[in-house]
């Protein structure tokens, strides 16, 4: 069985294993929930948040036309501002340069922000087989961490725990990595909060360099942009002697004034705030404040071949608030951690197969994992069409190859696989295309009424499995419209 790097099967089979998983199911309801009532209520004291949606679809749609020159652009601001600015075109190239920086300093260990670039490209693991320790500070990947489990949630990777498992992680997790927790903790989230807080404070003090990703990057300056809820971050940021940014190369905007949509837009769908507690800005570096080394990472791995499809290019407007998570259906019962993927959730079913590509059982079964209601389409604060993207890459799975250019046009690259589904739609859309042809299909179909079994023989059987085989109407949808409108068969 093919699997993820992560160790996880395809999607069908690691939701199945989820859903029976009680103590898991309680703890997504009630936060998922609980984020979704806060931020419907955030959103609505916004006036005019279906014209800011509009201004941050319209504002990411420009940029990723114009892409290129806005990435040079920030490379020459960058520079300017005493940066050091890196491309890296996949993960392993990312990860050399990350840890060639870090050596160079002569330090064995680093502090992170949260950064979900990062985890993409699986940087910690990458510097722990160089003899780096990477620490995690932001609190819920503390405990992801700790627990050497794997992030579940884009905002709070840590969602799929309760208070009670966290005391127990702290307790018998801590020493190892630092100071230990306090003796008798309990599952106070004050407590909790504490205990991380003095763990993670020698290791503030102590480090040498940081490793960060970026909400957002500013052309025009070169400043790139962190926002944050614990303060964790600033003090990654402004407190290691060299700061290394790993960034996706779709997370440039023009300008300042594009920058203020976002910071409207982001905390109200992601954390139901008016604004971030904590927003941090930097450019370059400046003489006697912060870092005295910022190096500036581009990273590719996916996103320029996702950017040539002119569907599914949309999924790089994601500003991951995370809204989609908290409204899916199909998240809220079968987690995170069964998309096999650091994106999880109706953004993770479009976003990881176009990155990675639909060769592997796990990505190909993602734009599978979800019931297509729109939900998550009506949330997105850029109004990405996930519905959409995910039709059109069940389309890709099912052809069995990748998008390719083919002159001005994107098309899917024939490849083995799926042969009968294939051969299915093409006989359909024969059939569609002559009316002759359908009105006989739909007359002999009303004859085989009683006829009709539970379950479909051979391929079939797999969709029946899951559902109930749908009735054949009393009567054909031609003779309804004869008789009730009159006219030819036929007439419109």
């Amino acid at each position: 069985m093919n699997t993820t790097s992560l160790g996880m099967p395809a999607f069908p089979k690691a939701a199945r294993e989820a859903l029976n998983n009680r103590t898991l199911r309680g703890n997504l309801r009630h936060a998922t929930h609980t984020i979704r009532a806060k931020r419907a209520r955030a959103v609505a004291e916004v006036s005019d948040w279906a014209e800011l949606r509009e201004a941050g679809e319209r504002i990411k749609d420009h940029t990723l036309r114009h892409l290129d020159g806005y990435l040079e652009q920030l490379e020459e601001s960058v520079t300017a501002a005493g940066g050091t600015v890196h491309w890296a075109a996949d993960a392993t190239e990312a990860n050399r340069i990350v840890t060639e920086l870090v050596r160079a300093t002569g330090e064995s260990e680093v502090v992170k922000v949260k950064s979900m670039a990062t985890q993409e490209i699986e940087l910690n693991e990458a510097l722990e087989a160089a003899g780096i320790h990477a620490y995690e500070t932001d609190l819920a990947e503390l405990i992801v961490q700790l627990g050497e489990d794997r992030p579940s949630h884009i905002l709070v990777p840590a969602i799929h725990r309760n208070r009670s498992e966290i005391r127990d992680i702290f307790r018998t997790r801590m020493a190892s990595w630092g100071r230990p927790a306090p003796e008798g903790l309990s599952d106070d989230p004050a407590e909790l909060a504490e205990a991380a807080r003095l763990h993670l404070r020698e290791k503030f003090l102590r480090a040498k360099v940081g490793v960060s990703g970026a909400n957002f990057m500013v052309a025009e300056t070169g400043t790139l942009v962190v926002v944050e809820s614990e303060g964790n971050g600033r003090m990654c940021l402004t407190l290691p002697e060299t700061l290394i940014s790993v960034v996706g190369i779709e997370k440039v905007v023009p300008t300042w004034r594009d920058l203020e949509v976002f910071l409207q837009l982001l905390p109200r769908s992601s954390t139901a705030e008016r604004m971030n507690p904590y927003t941090s800005m930097w450019t370059g570096t400046t003489d006697g404040d912060g870092p005295r080394a910022f190096h500036l990472v581009l990273l590719d791995n996916g996103r320029t071949d996702t950017l040539a499809d002119e569907v599914g290019r949309q999924a790089l407007r994601c500003i991951r608030c995370s809204a989609c998570l908290n409204v899916c259906p199909v998240y809220e019962r079968a987690g995170g951690h069964a998309y096999g993927s650091v994106y999880p959730g109706p953004i993770g079913a479009v976003l990881s197969p176009q990155l990675r590509g639909t060769a592997s059982e796990i990505d190909a079964s993602l734009p599978y994992a979800s019931s297509l209601c729109g939900a998550c389409y009506e949330v997105c604060p850029v109004a990405i069409d996930i519905p959409e993207v995910l039709v059109h890459l069940r389309e890709r799975v099912v052809e069995g190859g990748p998008a390719v250019r083919d002159g001005n046009r994107v098309v899917l690259k024939p490849a083995k696989g799926h042969a009968a589904e294939r051969a299915a739609m093409r006989a359909a859309g024969w059939a569609l295309a002559r009316p002759g042809v359908l009105r006989t299909g739909q007359r002999l179909a009303s004859r085989t009424r009683g006829f009709r079994p539970r379950t479909l023989p051979g391929p079939g059987r797999a969709w029946t499995a899951t559902r109930d085989l749908p009735a054949v109407p009393a009567e054909p949808f031609r003779d309804w419209w004869l008789r009730t409108r009159g006219g030819k068969d036929g007439a419109r």
